[in-house]
């Protein structure tokens, strides 16, 4: 392991409510690396009673605060401020975030730019907030509808992508007017803290942001809480259910984005080279622990010896080891039992007939918890390693003989958030493209995304869409205004008639 750990500083991060740092009511806890095993923060711990006072200063900023009537010109000046941070801070960021997640400092630097390059995209849309007229209603009627801040909007954000998340959210909300509580996942939280400083730091008022520390309880009870009127999740979709059904208490506006279980299909016609590096990479990138992962590949009969034989042969040759070395390319994962979920998912699969090509096991290490690269083939389509989410770095190969098939397997689990095709027909992209339920496809590439492109699944993925220029409606409603003109008009003398 990295010797550079010995120099590594173990910060204390409180909470921040009504704009004050507080340790609050809880017990401090400590946070370890995944990769390390070394203590690497440690937080103020929140209680029910944290959470009630982050929503009392969120509801009074919201109600009797500046922000959410700033300019719109205003209000993008502090986001581009953010961002400006963000980059500036953008090394050590993404240090905390590759101690605390286990994920490679390179790909946690990337996230640091995607990260600011949504802040200043919000910025934008702080400007463009606008609704719509009528005068077409007749002689004595207008109306005008206009979009308004929903209100104080609890978010709740995951540990795989701690920053890039929590700005896939803060920041369209904030673009809207709202204010914020925020409970970052306690495996993961210091680069949101961090966030919600610069946030202060950058001009926003006390109480527009607030942040949380603390488990599952913590998030469970900002979900349900009567003081909020939307929440925003990013996470499992079993907590997804569990969000959904503390908001019917009150009513309250949801956004879930949840799990996948997304495919790569792969046409005979493809450009094999291509294809077979996609599918490694999007299998096995920031561990496979992420929402988008390409955890299916789907290969036509025709090429599929091929195909796999060269997937695995990629797969074992990725470099897993220190996050913290520039050329790690499979770093930690994110605990103990989180590992043992991957070995139970690739145990059952070789139960259930399919084979292990390559990995499939623990790798050894002095510290932290490494899990190898998986290639496993003939995984059954119905099987549970070809339905459910693993999480994990493990590649499930399902054969297909044909484009009808590739589609209905695509469809055959509750996930649509994200599939692809690779091939150099396009009729067969646009007739794959049009057929699956997905809130994302694409057509040979994966995981390329644009903060002006909306994100987000159907089904047992989630409800919602995050980013492109109908994210800031997520956090508003309409409000319709009808105004009598006066008087009928008259034309010539008569009155025209309602």
């Amino acid at each position: 392991m990295s010797t550079t750990t010995a120099d590594i500083e173990v910060p204390h991060w409180p909470m921040i409510i009504g704009g004050t740092s507080t340790d609050g009511h809880g017990d401090r806890f400590d946070r370890r690396s995944p990769g390390h095993d070394i203590v690497v923060g440690t937080y103020a711990g929140g209680t029910e009673a944290d959470v009630d006072a982050a929503v009392s200063a969120a509801r009074s900023a919201f109600d009797s605060g500046p922000w959410r009537w700033t300019s719109g010109a205003n209000k993008a000046r502090v986001l581009r401020g953010v961002a400006a941070q963000i980059e500036a801070e953008a090394d050590s960021l993404a240090m905390r975030e590759t101690l605390e997640s286990g994920k490679p400092i390179n790909q946690a630097r990337e996230e640091m730019s995607g990260a600011a390059g949504i802040w200043y995209y919000a910025a934008t849309l702080a400007q463009h907030a606008y609704g719509d007229a009528h005068n077409g209603l007749g002689p004595e009627h207008v109306a005008m509808v206009v979009r308004e801040p929903i209100g104080v909007v609890g978010i709740i954000t995951p540990w795989n992508f701690p920053l890039l998340i929590a700005s896939q959210k803060i920041p369209f909300a904030l673009a809207a007017g709202c204010s914020v509580v925020i409970k970052a996942s306690d495996f993961t939280p210091a680069t949101t803290t961090r966030l919600v400083q610069l946030l202060h730091e950058c001009g926003l008022p006390d109480g527009v942001a607030n942040i949380v520390h603390g488990a599952g309880d913590v998030g469970s009870y900002l979900a349900s809480h009567p003081g909020t009127d939307m929440t925003s999740f990013t996470g499992s979709t079993g907590v997804g259910r569990s969000i959904m059904a503390a908001a019917a208490t009150t009513l309250k506006h949801v956004s879930l984005e949840l799990g996948g279980k997304n495919p790569q299909v792969i046409l005979a016609d493809a450009d094999l080279d291509a294809a077979v590096a996609s599918a490694s990479w999007a299998a096995h990138f920031n561990q496979g622990e992420c929402c988008n992962a390409g955890s299916r590949l789907l290969v036509q009969s025709d090429v599929a010896d091929e195909v796999v034989e060269r997937v695995a042969q990629l797969s074992s040759q990725v470099k897993v080891g220190d996050p913290l070395a520039e050329d790690t390319e499979v770093g930690a994962i994110i605990s103990d039992a989180h590992l043992e979920t991957i070995t139970r998912f690739v145990h059952g699969g070789e139960a259930d007939g399919a084979a292990v090509i390559t990995g499939g096991h623990r790798v050894d290490t002095a510290t932290g918890r490494f899990f190898a690269p998986t290639v496993i083939d003939h995984v059954g389509p119905a099987s549970r390693l070809g339905t459910a989410e693993v999480f994990g770095p493990v590649l499930s190969v399902i054969r297909v003989k044909d484009l009808a098939e590739a589609v209905a397997v695509t469809n055959s689990t509750p996930y649509g958030l994200s599939s692809g095709i690779w091939t150099n027909n396009i009729d067969a992209a646009m007739t794959y493209a049009r057929s699956v339920r997905a809130g994302t496809v694409w057509v040979n590439d994966w995981m390329a995304g644009f903060p002006e492109v909306p994100f987000g699944g159907v089904g047992d993925s989630g409800i919602g869409r995050e980013l492109g220029r109908g994210s800031i409606d997520e956090y508003t409603e309409s409000k319709s205004v009808i105004i009598k003109a006066g008087a009928a008009l008259s034309l010539n003398g008569s009155a025209v008639l309602r």
